[in-house]
C-alpha cells in the first residue's frame, strides 16, 4: 500500500512524504479498509509535530478519519460476535493510520455510509457530526423555539451545528470571520450571519434576538464564551467545544451567577471511556436526520485535493483557517472509483 509513515517528527505537512509500505496487518478483531477519501484535522497537524496528549510509538502512519471499502473481516470477535459488515461494504470511520491506501479498524469505528452519500462526503462525517450533535442535544437540550448563536459556524463542526440546530427547530445566528465563510454557513440553513472580527458583535447578536432577550444557546469551538455572556439570554447555555483561537478562557463569573448561566462543557472523545452507552445513541439520531434530508455532508470544495500527495497541501489549507467545513483528500483507486 501507499501511506505517510512519521518516522520522526516533521516542523510541518511540507515535510510529510508518501511512501510505499507493507499492508496493515489486522489483529483478530479488526477490518481491513480499501481508503477511498481521508479527511485532515487540526489534531493531525498536532500530532505530526509530536505536540498532540495522543502520540503512537514510532513510527506510525499518520491521518485518521476516512471512508472506503471493506477487504476484509475479522478472524474473531468477542463472544464470537458475527461480523457486522462484509467484504465490498461501504464504511466511514477512524483509526490511526487514515493517510494511507489502506487501514485497519475495530468495528465500533465503524458505519455504513449513508444512502447516497459520496466516499468524500462520509469521510468528513466521524468527528464533526456526533461533536455538535452530543453538543446541543445531549449536552443543552436544544428545542423547537430556540435561538442558538454558532461560533465559528462555517467550520467542521459549526456547519453540523447549524444543520443540528435548525432541525430541531430553533433559529441559528452563525459567526465567521470572512464574507465567504458567513455566506457558507447561511447556504448550510443559519437564518443571521455575524463577523465576529467586528467588536460590537455581541451588541448585534443580541439586537437580532426578540425584545433583544438574547440567544438561548451558544455554541463555542473557538474561545469565546466570556463575549458571549453579553448576548446570552436568562437561564442561557454555553457550549464549550474547544479554543480554536490558542487561548483557554476565563470567565467573570458574577455573569454566570447574574443571568443564571449554565457552562456545560463537551469532550465527545471521552464518552467512549465513560459513557459509551451514548454513543450509539447520538449515532442514531444523526442518521436518523440523514435520513430526513436534514443533514448534509459538509466537505470543502472551493479546491479540490486528489490524491495522497496532496495531504501535505491540505493540512497547509486547513491551518490557514483558509478553508470552511471539512478538508478532505480523495484517493483514487486503480480502476477508477465513485467518489
Amino acid at each position: 500500500m501507499r501511506g505517510i509513515q512519521i518516522k520522526e517528527y516533521v516542523k510541518g505537512p511540507r515535510e510529510l512524504k508518501v511512501t510505499d509500505l507493507p499492508d496493515p496487518t489486522p489483529a483478530s478483531d479488526q477490518y481491513v479498509v480499501s481508503i477511498h477519501a481521508t479527511a485532515t484535522n487540526f489534531f493531525d497537524l498536532l500530532q505530526i509535530a509530536g505536540k498532540y496528549q495522543h502520540q503512537p510509538p514510532l513510527p506510525w502512519i499518520s491521518g485518521s478519519e476516512f471512508a472506503g471499502v471493506i477487504l476484509s473481516v475479522p478472524s474473531s470477535l468477542p463472544n464470537k460476535q458475527t461480523p457486522k459488515y462484509k467484504v465490498g461494504d461501504k464504511v466511514f470511520g477512524a483509526s490511526q493510520g487514515g493517510y494511507a491506501t489502506k487501514v485497519a479498524a475495530k468495528e465500533n469505528v465503524l458505519h455504513p455510509v449513508p444512502k447516497g452519500w459520496s466516499f468524500f462526503d462520509a469521510a468528513g462525517l466521524f468527528v464533526t457530526a456526533p461533536t455538535s450533535y452530543g453538543a446541543l442535544v445531549n449536552r443543552a437540550g436544544v428545542k423547537k423555539g430556540d435561538w442558538v448563536l454558532v461560533h465559528a459556524a462555517a467550520g467542521g463542526v459549526g456547519l453540523a451545528a447549524v444543520q443540528i440546530a435548525k432541525a430541531f427547530g430553533a433559529t441559528v445566528i452563525a459567526t465567521a470571520g470572512t464574507a465567504r465563510k458567513l455566506e457558507v454557513a447561511k447556504s448550510f440553513g443559519a437564518d443571521f450571519a455575524v463577523d465576529y472580527t467586528d467588536p460590537t458583535w455581541p451588541d448585534i447578536v443580541k439586537k437580532l434576538t426578540p425584545k433583544n432577550r438574547g440567544v438561548d444557546i451558544v455554541y463555542d469551538p473557538v474561545g469565546l464564551i466570556d463575549k458571549s455572556t453579553k448576548c446570552i439570554a436568562w437561564n442561557g447555555r454555553l457550549l464549550v467545544i474547544g479554543f480554536a483561537a490558542g487561548a483557554i478562557e476565563k470567565v467573570a463569573m458574577n455573569k454566570v451567577l447574574l443571568k443564571n448561566i449554565s457552562i456545560v462543557g463537551l469532550h465527545w472523545g471521552a464518552y467512549a471511556i465513560h459513557e459509551k452507552e451514548v454513543i450509539p445513541q447520538v449515532w442514531e439520531g444523526i442518521f436518523k436526520l440523514i435520513d430526513e434530508g436534514k443533514f448534509r455532508g459538509t466537505v470543502f470544495t472551493d479546491k479540490e485535493f486528489v490524491g495522497l500527495d496532496s495531504v501535505p497541501a491540505a493540512l497547509e489549507s486547513l491551518g490557514s483557517r483558509g478553508t470552511w467545513g471539512k478538508v478532505v483528500v480523495k484517493v483514487p483507486q486503480e480502476g477508477g472509483s465513485k467518489l
